[in-house]
């Protein structure tokens, strides 16, 4: 009964030394922990699968980027994207020989400043004749029409559009060698941020009611044909169509055709915002595809939905919110929204897309070489859409250049599962990223070859060991990129080095 006795009374002493070092130990790393709030920096964010559009050709070579100087890639703040909506017959005067100089003289400098490309190539049109002339003359049926609208003189020369029968097999052909020769180019090409299939109705947008007067059957089996062509020529790029392609004014929650467009990762676009007197038809659509592709949106023409009394600047960003639109474009010259609309392109560009930033960082303040690191972030997305390129945090410590002398990635969570920020509720997640600042590396005590030239050829004092990372003050940084740790994301956050923001201080000591 003693040995049990005596053996319980050391137990509980044991216990109690142990539960005292146990809050000493816990006390001593609450003290070595800061934590350091953020708020947002309220900057204009350049990122890709997102932000403002810029029409440079809008089916017309003139508008909207006729009064641009080669290098102005910001029209507007917060441009990331030029679009390049295009002629058939413009691209491919002749079969075959094809004028690509008119996308690359403007996509170099876009490219340069690292930007993205956007295109359409549409082959019918008001104006001109958007299909070639030699695509007819091969044999494609086809149809002239009279676009309302042109008065005294012109009246003529607007009878004279002409308009492909979209199914016909020489019209197939013919597109499907284009989008061959465009592929060649595009496909896969990370300047690109999306190619539209624009091949059908006028403008591209589906229109036929002033045409061939398709039925909406028809118009949506043929608007699969044209999304099969692009996707068999484009696999690895992008595709959006414009939402009237599958009605105009439909308000259906859903359809067979707008789920044949998601199970093809076709995203959905929507050209005429503001050009009736309500705004726009389907923002409930835009939010079906928003969860998996990036949703596109753009005014009607500036001036004529102001002729229509419709355009309404408090309208601009409610679109933004209820699409939850990744990408946006002001149709018209830049000159008129510069400064005219500077308040809603500046609340555009906080809610566009995503907008990802840490609101609290908590780490240690001191750390020994190679020993294990906790760093907990809570992360918020304050964006309308869902990060869906995705990428990964990354934590490094950098010197007083921000040349960076250590660093690791937190695989374990993308970001991309961050909720975006819907009617002003945002979805902080706490994310704990573990890892480790710094190596020592041992040195063997035999001269191997490499050891004897140090020690006696250069006369290097060697030790048992080398640290790898130099002990001492580091700025603690964090990124948003690749797996790899390189930075691909712009952060809402103050200061940074190559999308590398600080965070707080830290110092780094020899291992024990």
């Amino acid at each position: 009964m003693r040995f049990i006795k005596k053996s319980r009374i050391s137990v509980d002493i044991l216990s109690c030394i142990s539960v005292f070092g146990f809050a000493l130990t816990c006390n001593a790393i609450a003290q070595n922990v800061v934590t350091n709030n953020f708020t947002d920096s309220g900057a204009t964010l350049i990122n890709p699968g997102m932000g403002l559009v810029h029409y440079h050709y809008s089916n017309r070579l003139w508008a909207y980027g006729m009064y641009s100087k080669p290098g102005d890639t910001d029209p507007l703040p917060g441009t990331s994207v030029v679009y390049l909506r295009v002629l058939w017959s413009d691209l491919e005067p002749k079969e075959g020989e094809f004028r690509w100089d008119i996308f690359d003289s403007v996509a170099q400098n876009w490219i340069k400043a690292g930007k993205q490309l956007a295109f359409r190539v549409i082959c019918c049109n008001q104006t001109v004749n958007a299909t070639p002339d030699w695509v007819r003359e091969a044999g494609c049926k086809g149809l002239w029409f009279s676009y309302p609208g042109a008065k005294g003189s012109h009246q003529a020369e607007a009878a004279k559009r002409w308009e492909p029968t979209y199914d016909d097999p020489v019209f197939l052909e013919k597109l499907g060698n284009f989008l061959k020769a465009f592929a060649a180019r595009y496909d896969g090409d990370p300047s690109v941020a999306f190619v539209d299939v624009g091949s059908l109705g006028l403008y591209g947008e589906g229109h036929t009611g002033r045409t061939a007067k398709l039925s909406r059957e028809e118009t949506e089996r043929i608007a699969r044909l044209h999304i099969a062509l692009h996707r068999k020529y484009l696999p690895n790029t992008y595709l959006v169509i414009s939402d009237d392609v599958a009605g105009g004014q439909r308000k259906e929650a859903d359809l067979p055709f707008l789920q044949f467009m998601r199970a093809n990762n076709v995203g959905i676009r929507d050209d005429s915002l503001m050009c009736s007197p309500y705004g726009w038809h389907h923002d409930h659509w835009g939010r079906l595809f928003a969860p998996t592709l990036p949703v596109v949106l753009e005014t009607g023409h500036y001036v004529t939905c102001k002729l229509r009394g419709n355009w309404r600047k408090d309208r601009i960003l409610e679109s933004v919110e209820k699409h939850q639109a990744s990408y946006f474009t002001f149709h018209g010259f830049p000159e008129d929204f510069r400064e005219s609309h500077a308040a809603e392109i500046e609340a555009v560009n906080l809610r566009i897309g995503y907008r990802l930033m840490p609101k609290s960082v908590s780490f240690p303040k001191v750390v020994k070489l190679g020993e294990p690191v906790r760093i907990t972030a809570e992360w918020v997305n304050k964006g309308v859409a869902p990060f869906l390129p995705g990428g990964f945090a990354s934590w490094s410590l950098c010197d007083e250049k921000g040349n960076v002398c250590w660093s690791f990635t937190d695989e374990k969570f993308d970001l991309g599962s961050l909720s975006p920020t819907l009617d002003k509720k945002e979805n902080p997640v706490s994310v704990v990223s573990k890892g480790r600042f710094g190596f020592t590396a041992p040195i063997p005590p035999w001269n191997d070859q490499v050891l004897a030239d140090l020690r006696n050829s250069q006369g290097r004092v060697m030790e048992t060991s080398f640290d790898m990372l130099a002990p001492g003050e580091y700025d603690l940084c964090v990124s948003v990129g690749t797996r790899q740790g390189t930075p691909k994301i712009a952060l809402p956050l103050a200061g940074g080095n190559y999308r590398r923001y600080p965070i707080g201080k830290i110092k780094v000591g020899h291992a024990q």
